[in-house]
Order: structure tokens, then C-alpha cells, then sequence
């Protein structure tokens, strides 16, 4: 399922504006709480998005019967990572300077592994989290990155670009088996929907409800009656609420 929020094409003056970031991050240590590291960066948009793109795909398997005129009910197997798709325009015409190139080689480093993480061993992708206001994101790693120049000064320097930027949910809902220990991510992202609740995410996750406040406590969630839709929340995994 994919859906496009698009912005409105009013604004007022009377609120103060408010740019869209991606904040980057260096990826969980192995064997850590699997948190977004520390933050290294933040890409500042120079202009907001005018739609956002958000993809969400789930995996079902129905078995047939021998002699069935119809097929089984779907198993829910799965959930694959949420995808989020991003249009950002780059402007230097002001300047005609080297802004926008730089610019588009910030974007393009988010889709190589951190210094640290090589450093480390085996390297891993930095963590971004898409930030608009009152909007944010869910814990991601950029899958791709496109730049296309569209304005040049007379000596050939792009001056103009508009790239799309492709992230990933870093952890996608796992259907019946929790998250082995040393892979992206130990914890499962879950995104909030209306109706969602920790009680009901506890006993779909644990099977168990009275297991809620480890989530709230993952996420510092002081008052679980106000989750806000469109958020997302990590979910620990069930060993190390038991070895915690």
C-alpha cells in the first residue's frame, strides 16, 4: 500500500515556518539497545517537500485445500519495511556558487556506510530520521539517492538540482519470529496507526498486555493514552526484556 501526502499550496503568516530535516545517525553498536546512535549530521531542506510518498507492503500465504473450490484464508507472514520516498529541491542560483553540488554530495554520502561502523568491523549505514514539524519519521537507512542538474552557470557548475531520496525502514514487523541478535536491528519498528495502543501492541508482539511498559519505556512514552498516529515506536525485542 502506498500512500502521497501532499502539501497545501496556502501558507500563512501568522506561524512561523518550519523546514523539513533528515537527522543522521551513526547505527546501533552489536549488542546495544539498538537506538539510533549519536547524531553526526542534519541535512536542513532548503526548500519543504511538496508531497511525501509512503509505502507499506505485507506478506500473506494462503494454503490451498486438494479438491477445494476455494483457496485457504491468508497467513499473515510478515510485514516488509515501510518505504518513504522524498523530492528535494536545490537552489545556488543566488550565489552561483558550489553550494548545490555540495549539497547533493551530503546526500549521496547518507548511502555509504559510517566511518565508525567501518572501523568496527563490518560497515553499516548511517540511521536517518525525517523530521517536519510535528511529523517524524520512522528509523531509516537511505537506499538510494537521484540528482538530476537542471540549471548550469556558464562555465558547466550545476547551480539547480532536484534529487528523490529513497529511505528504508531499518526493521520491518516480523510475522512470528523475533529478530535474531547481530542483524540491522534488534528491535522492531512498529508505526503507529489510529486505534493503536501499548496494551494491544504488547499482546500482538508478547502476547502479552501487561508487557506494555517495556515499550513505553524504550521510547520514554510518559502517558501511553496520547500516542500520536504516524509516529513510530521501537519494540524490544522479547529476549531482551527477559535477560534486561
Amino acid at each position: 500500500m502506498t500512500v502521497t501526502f501532499t502539501s497545501a499550496g496556502s501558507t500563512t503568516t501568522s506561524k512561523k515556518m518550519e523546514h523539513a530535516t533528515l537527522t543522521v545517525h551513526e547505527p546501533p553498536k552489536p549488542g546495544g539497545l539498538q537506538k539510533p546512535g549519536a547524531q553526526i549530521d542534519e541535512i536542513r531542506f532548503q526548500f519543504n517537500p511538496k508531497e511525501l510518498t509512503l509505502g507499506k507492503n505485507a506478506s500473506w500465504q494462503r494454503e490451498t485445500q486438494p479438491n477445494a473450490a476455494k483457496a485457504g484464508v491468508p497467513e499473515f507472514k510478515g510485514a516488509e519495511p515501510a518505504k518513504l520516498a522524498l523530492e528535494i529541491f536545490l537552489d545556488s542560483t543566488d550565489t552561483m556558487g558550489d553550494a548545490t553540488i555540495k549539497k547533493v554530495e551530503q546526500l549521496f554520502n547518507l548511502t555509504v556506510p559510517t566511518k565508525e561502523s567501518r572501523q568496527n568491523g563490518k560497515g553499516s549505514p548511517p540511521w536517518v530520521i525525517f523530521k517536519w514539524g510535528t511529523t517524524t519519521g520512522f528509523p531509516s537507512f537511505v537506499s538510494s539517492v537521484t540528482a538530476k542538474y537542471t540549471l548550469f552557470t556558464p562555465g558547466g557548475m550545476p547551480v539547480r538540482a532536484l534529487c528523490t531520496v529513497n529511505l528504508e525502514e531499518v526493521s520491518g514487523e516480523p510475522g512470528g519470529q523475533n529478530p535474531t541478535s547481530g542483524a540491522l536491528a534488534a528491535r522492531d519498528a512498529h508505526l503507529l496507526t489510529a486505534g493503536d495502543s501499548l496494551q494491544g501492541l504488547a499482546y500482538r508482539v508478547y502476547g502479552n498486555p501487561e508487557l506494555w511498559r517495556h515499550i513505553a519505556e524504550a521510547n520514554d512514552i510518559d502517558d501511553p493514552m496520547r500516542l500520536r498516529p504516524g509516529t513510530t515506536v521501537l519494540v524490544p525485542a522479547l529476549e531482551e526484556i527477559q535477560h534486561g
